[in-house]
């Protein structure tokens, strides 16, 4: 391993019918700080840690909540702010979104996370590894501010990509909504929930990645200029917050688009429906005075064999044909029926 930094690791697995959850602690030492990682920790792993750098006891049970608002606390040597990031996932359907806690001082840096950030935990291995000596060496070799700027930096690249592959999927859809054999609402509606559970992370995450930079400052060397790369970042979020918005307009033209087509299909079903059952409504009546148990001309009691045996059955039948030739050529006449 290169000379100036040093590496700890501890790791231990837990596993129920459902899941699996691996508790991973990992320890690197650079040249002017210290790197912790904790994945999954439990309680008395963050509170050591707390003992050691002076964290306050707030910011501990903080970190031990799955899911806290997004914050940043400033104190005299560090700074304590919570990050939310999607966990990565082969599909565009997310679950619920990752919590990054960070402290930062001058020798030390400390992330605890309780989902599987992949970005965060190549790093990881990266710096623990000699796979790549020049990257390690950056990461390593100069401030935590720069190592937890390249932190942000891969997750919110991981965020655009997401944002990205969303905004890919719209072609796919918009060919669902104007198919009329394909039943769209579904697919729309989950595909707005993504955009929605994105759009709540990158919106305040634009505005912490801001304070971050401005608070960093006090914990970088004198000719570091960090405010030049979380610039950068904040450049990709403002992008991500475009292309979300760009979606979020998109997916509801084909909300309005699939309501609209679907309501005139429904619609069309219905004057079909109507038709048949006005068309139905001659034939109805007179069925039923025929019915009735009563005489009547063309009853079973008349002798009426003017067009022969069918007399009565063929005056039923114009009787009920006529009203309707007459009703069909009205509602064609109004445009009620056309082609």
């Amino acid at each position: 391993m290169k000379k100036g930094f040093i590496t700890g690791r501890l790791r231990s697995g837990k596993k129920s019918l459902e899941d699996s959850i691996e508790r991973k602690i990992e320890t690197v030492e650079a040249k002017r700080f210290t790197w912790i990682d904790m994945q999954n920790p439990d309680r008395t792993d963050v509170e050591e840690l707390a003992k050691k750098y002076h964290f306050n006891a707030l910011n501990i049970e903080d970190c031990m909540t799955k899911f806290e608002l997004p914050k940043l606390d400033r104190y005299d040597d560090h700074f304590f702010v919570i990050l939310h990031f999607p966990p990565i996932s082969q599909k565009v359907a997310i679950a619920k979104n990752s919590q990054l806690s960070i402290f930062l001082g001058k020798d030390f840096l400390v992330t605890v996370h309780q989902g599987d950030l992949k970005p965060l935990v190549d790093l990881v291995d990266l710096c623990i590894s000699n796979l790549d000596p020049q990257r390690k060496e950056r990461l390593l070799g100069r401030s935590s501010g720069l190592l937890l700027h390249e932190i942000i930096d891969k997750l919110v690249d991981d965020l655009l990509h997401t944002s990205r592959r969303i905004f890919a999927n719209l072609d796919e859809m918009e060919d669902g909504v104007f198919d009329e054999t394909k039943s769209v609402a579904r697919s729309i509606a989950l595909l707005r929930r993504e955009i929605n559970k994105l759009r709540r992370i990158a919106n305040p995450l634009k505005r912490f990645v801001l304070e971050i930079a401005d608070n960093v400052k006090r914990f970088s060397h004198e000719e570091e200029d960090l405010g030049l790369f979380f610039d950068d970042v904040i450049d990709h979020i403002d992008k991500v917050i475009e292309t979300l918005e760009e979606s979020r307009e998109t997916m509801e033209i084909y909300k309005d688009t699939d309501f609209v087509l679907s309501t005139e299909k429904t619609n069309k079903v219905l004057a079909v429906l109507t038709i048949i059952f006005t068309l139905a409504i001659p034939a109805t009546v007179i069925g039923t005075f025929y019915g009735m148990n009563i005489n009547l001309p063309g009853g079973v009691d008349t002798s009426w064999q003017i067009l022969g045996p069918y007399t009565s059955f063929i005056i039923i039948i114009l009787a009920s044909a006529i009203p309707v030739i007459l009703m069909f050529t009205y509602f064609r006449k109004l445009g009620w029926i056309n082609n």
